[in-house]
């Protein structure tokens, strides 16, 4: 494909606005729901594990289906499937608006994780194919800073329609937004088809209505009923290794929530961890089979490896994702209970528990490359250390918040230092992901970065609640709660004092210094929110730091 679009032109901006609103959208979603759980609750009487479900249907179909997304845009329309994706989001939206039980609200979520799997690769994808190579990075780069402030004021607003109007409209929200963004990408995004590979890209563009291109489309492989032909790049997807990711989550996912329910059935516990289990070790032999295959083949006519195991021949690699899992579960946790915590046991309204995390967010969003810049010149081990011990202090400090919890002297001071934490350990921890890993997999790695932070999210959400003793109606135990946060806080931050050990023992300072200049990455998965950045490297100056934005 040949990109004409460039960032400073009408049309540019009008690209970059329908996918940060579409991307901004499924961001917004996975903060505020957050902010109602305890209306949501009280409404339906539901116990914990029902709020957790609430949570983690939207991001098990999520993560389990977002490379899925990335594969149907690059066969049928990076716009169309990404059109595809926000109807269908609206349309869960309007479900999770109207649902009249627990069920069918944790249902309608599921389904709004399929419609965010479906637009939010798109969204990205649709930058990297339709912008000018000189314009690429600015526009990503904006449209990572600007979903950031979509999930910075996602609480925030979270909170405000919590009061003001009640949960349902936390969702409902969705639907005018959908239409906006429905407009604005039928009428200004181009049609893009193609496939990235290592180091390279295959696409075809048709300019969407009122769009006009600066080149004809180049001559290539005939079109069969408006559609291009298959190209050399679309060897199909890991449809098998898909399911089986999905399927190992799932079951664990299910058995680490109910084990401690009351009233659950053992059966059903000990049937779902079995089924994830056998469903993972399953998962690590088909990959490693494909990825065997791959590299004796190249190109077999299967299709590739969802994981080529290969990637994790560095050891800095597998390091430094073993960090990432910690940090995001522990992340997980603290953004799912501190919400509930401010509101159940220090009795503040759902605007302030929704608001009290800002300076946090804010400290990411205005330092994070700053932090990417320090790791380029001294190395990468101590700013993620430091980040990561920061970030278990912060924790620690939540164990003050109680029935008589202020503000100013309990939580602002732990948002703070947990945010600096953040701030310090994120860009670096993303930059080096992507620096370890092989150039041919660097779009790979940076998918495989941001599965692994989801993971770790689904899970400690799962299972460190029930193992503090916040199961059945334990939200409405103002005093059960205040000791089951603690007990939350103790294991986030010891697990994330040992990520910070780590660091020290395994990371190298030369991680970033030493990665050479390589092909831009054609990153097409996001899953933003807590999740790392996606950020081109940039080959124009190979001296120059990896540039990350959260």
């Amino acid at each position: 494909m040949v990109a004409t679009i460039r960032l400073s032109t009408g049309s540019g901006r009008w690209v970059l606005l329908a996918t940060v609103l579409g991307s901004g959208m499924a961001m917004l979603d996975a903060t505020v729901v957050n902010v109602a759980l305890p209306r949501i609750g009280e409404e339906f009487g539901t116990s914990m594990a029902g709020l957790q479900w609430t949570v983690n249907a939207y991001t098990l179909t999520l993560a389990g289906l977002i490379l899925l997304g990335g594969s149907l845009g690059d066969r049928f329309g990076r716009r169309r499937i990404f059109l595809v994706g926000v109807v269908w989001f609206a349309l869960a939206s309007a479900i999770c608006g109207a649902a009249q039980g627990i069920p069918m609200l944790i249902a309608a979520r599921a389904l709004q994780g399929v419609g965010g799997a479906l637009l939010t690769p798109g969204s990205l994808a649709i930058i990297q194919a339709s912008f000018v190579k000189a314009d690429r990075a600015r526009a990503v780069g904006a449209w990572s800073g600007l979903g950031g402030v979509a999930g910075a004021i996602g609480p925030f607003l979270g909170g405000w329609l919590v009061g003001a109007a009640g949960w349902r409209w936390v969702f409902l929200l969705n639907i005018p937004l959908a239409a906006v963004i429905v407009l604005v990408a039928a009428r200004h995004v181009p049609e893009t088809y193609g496939s990235e590979t290592a180091g390279s890209t295959a696409a075809r563009t048709r300019p969407g209505a009122g769009e006009r291109t600066e080149s004809p489309r180049p001559v290539g492989d005939a079109d069969v009923a408006g559609q291009p032909a298959r190209t050399a790049g679309h060897e199909g997807f890991d449809v098998l290794g898909a399911v089986l990711a999905a399927l190992c989550l799932a079951g664990i996912t299910y058995a680490l929530t109910m084990a401690a329910e009351p009233g659950s059935s053992r059966v059903a516990v000990v049937g779902a961890a079995a089924v994830g289990v056998v469903a993972g070790i399953a998962f690590v032999l088909v990959e490693r089979r494909r990825s065997a295959r791959y590299a004796r083949a190249g190109r077999p006519g299967g299709p590739p490896p969802m994981l080529p195991v290969e990637i994790f021949a560095s050891r800095q690699f597998s390091v430094i994702n073993a960090v990432t899992f910690v940090m995001y579960g522990a992340m997980g946790v603290v953004f799912f209970l501190l919400v509930l915590t401010l509101q159940v046991v220090a009795g503040f309204s759902p605007m302030a528990a929704g608001t009290a995390m800002l300076p946090a967010t804010v400290l990411m969003l205005l330092f994070s490359a700053r932090s990417g810049d320090l790791a380029q010149r001294i190395g990468p081990r101590i700013p993620i250390a430091a980040g990561v011990a920061l970030a278990a202090v912060g924790m620690v400090l939540m164990m003050r918040i109680g029935s008589n919890a202020s503000y100013l002297t309990d939580v602002l001071p732990a948002a703070l230092v947990f945010g600096l934490g953040l701030t310090l350990a994120v860009a670096p921890l993303t930059a080096t992901v992507l620096a370890t890993a092989d150039e041919r997999h660097a779009g790979v790695a940076s998918g495989v970065n941001n599965a692994v932070a989801r993971a770790a999210g689904l899970l400690a959400v799962a299972a460190v609640p029930p193992l503090t003793g916040l199961t059945g109606a334990a939200y409405t135990d103002p005093a059960a709660f205040e000791r089951g946060f603690r007990e939350a806080m103790v294991i986030c931050a010891v697990v994330m004092a040992a990520a910070a050990v780590l660091t020290v023992v395994a990371v190298r300072d030369d991680a970033l210094r030493e990665a050479g200049p390589a092909a831009e990455p054609q990153c097409k998965v996001n899953c933003a929110v807590a999740g790392p950045p996606v950020e081109p490297r940039r080959d124009e100056s190979p001296a120059g730091p990896i540039g990350t934005q959260k």
